[in-house]
């Protein structure tokens, strides 16, 4: 009898250790990315970095926070197809309270599995507009864009079992919806302020991946946090349009610095560098070459006022056109809402301005100085003849002897006090000084 318990409390224990459900009961991997700044490249190629890391791990669930203005269509655009694609569930929740999936984030908003949003955000605001932030003047053209991204939207939203109407007017109209408002019109799936909600809401819930149906387990799960590399921080830091604004016009104020006095590499290397990032974080915006073309005017216009010695006028202008050019730089189709700070471009334009101006002064002065060194700092020195001049003789210069020849071919005698005008090679040109020598040999005049 005792044998026979024994027996049984073992087979118990082999079923608690290898029973097919004990696995069942482990821990799902939750994996939670941000999604903050502009639509762009930087951002494109990380959420495909973490799509695929989480299907190569047997990911339960991606969660991808969401907080942008918009960004490049291009993006946008190939975001929605690697969400439509994706071999894992993948939710896409704007958040933290204050977020915003506008424009292109509206989009990718309805590519997602599943779209959950934190109360106090908004969606929408998808409406094409041109470089000017206005809308396209060309009827045609404008009907055309308008078309194909509201029939981009309502394939999203269709796909999904979404409202296919509502979300076409973020793009026809301009509608903006707030996470109540989304949830009503059946623009999203669900309301949730932390992941613990959107797991319990989740938990059993299907879904369709890759043409499949997948019944998702969220009974027990891990949460995975997953940030960009440092690589990729930098290049979002680079998308950042204050930081591009910034980086583009300090970069133009350097090398410009660098041309007016040459002779040192410090200026225009870092320029340089600074452009170059600046034109990287361009490439990741929509730009406007409108904006662009101001920022360059605006540089030109205070150099030209400073070399022809203006009064100051052209620089206010000059400056004007700076800030012009900064409040409509990234005003272009699918950036209406990427705006550099108004702060940040008066405080930039006023600083650098100031500088630069106070910086080319110096170097226009240092210029006009006379020279102190070398053959040519003995240009206006005084000089006596120790040797007649007929026309080439021997003066005496700065407590040195030189040959020297009188700029006008007279002979001038011994003892005669002489100027010097030029200096030719290690010949000396001389004048002879009229009336008597104010200083000793040797001095300026």
């Amino acid at each position: 009898m005792n044998i026979r318990k024994a027996v049984m409390a073992l087979f118990l224990i082999g079923l608690l250790i290898f029973c097919p459900w004990q696995q069942a009961t482990a821990a799902s991997n939750v994996i939670v990315s941000p999604l903050e700044g502009s639509v762009g490249i930087t951002m494109e190629e990380y959420m495909g970095r973490i799509i695929e890391e989480a299907s190569q791990e047997k990911a339960e669930l991606v969660v991808f926070t969401l907080d942008t203005p918009g960004g490049l269509v291009s993006s946008m655009r190939a975001m929605t197809s690697s969400l439509l694609d994706a071999p894992v569930p993948v939710v896409i929740w704007v958040a933290p309270e204050g977020a915003r999936a506008a424009s292109a984030g509206a989009f990718i908003l309805q590519a997602a599995h599943v779209a959950v949003m934190a109360p106090g955000t908004n969606v929408g605001a998808a409406h094409p507009v041109v470089a000017s932030g206005k809308d396209v003047p060309d009827e045609e053209m404008k009907r055309k864009i308008t078309n194909d991204l509201a029939a981009h939207m309502r394939s999203l939203a269709q796909v999904r079992g979404r409202n296919a109407v509502i979300v076409e007017k973020m793009v026809t109209e301009s509608l903006s919806l707030t996470a109540q408002e989304a949830l009503k019109e059946n623009v999203i799936d669900l309301l949730a302020t932390n992941i613990g909600e959107i797991t319990e809401q989740l938990d059993g819930k299907k879904v369709m991946i890759q043409g499949k149906e997948k019944t998702l387990s969220l009974k027990a799960y891990r949460v995975v946090n997953v940030e960009m590399e440092p690589r990729e921080k930098m290049l979002q830091f680079l998308s950042d349009p204050n930081v591009a604004y910034l980086l583009l016009t300090a970069g133009i104020f350097a090398i410009v610095l660098e041309v007016l006095s040459p002779g040192g590499f410090v200026l225009g290397t870092s320029g340089a560098v600074m452009v170059l990032m600046g034109a990287y974080g361009l490439r990741m915006l929509p730009f406007n070459w409108a904006g662009l073309i101001l920022l360059l005017a605006g540089i030109v216009v205070i150099i030209v006022d400073l070399l022809v010695g203006g009064l100051g006028i052209l620089s206010f202008f000059g400056m004007a056109a700076l800030i012009t050019g900064g409040l409509i730089l990234f005003r272009a189709p699918g950036g209406e809402l990427l705006n550099v700070s108004k702060s940040v471009i008066i405080g930039m334009t006023v600083a650098f301005s100031l500088f630069f101006i106070i910086a080319v002064i110096f170097i226009w002065k240092s210029m006009k100085k006379q020279v102190h060194s070398g053959q040519g700092g003995l240009v206006g020195y005084k000089a006596q003849v120790l040797e007649s001049l007929q026309p080439e003789g021997l003066v005496k210069c700065h407590g040195e002897l030189w040959k020297a020849q009188s700029v006008t071919g007279e002979i001038l005698p011994p003892g005669t006090s002489v100027r010097v005008v030029r200096v030719e090679g290690l010949v000396l040109v001389v004048e002879k000084e009229n009336g008597e020598v104010g200083v000793e040999e040797g001095g300026r005049s």
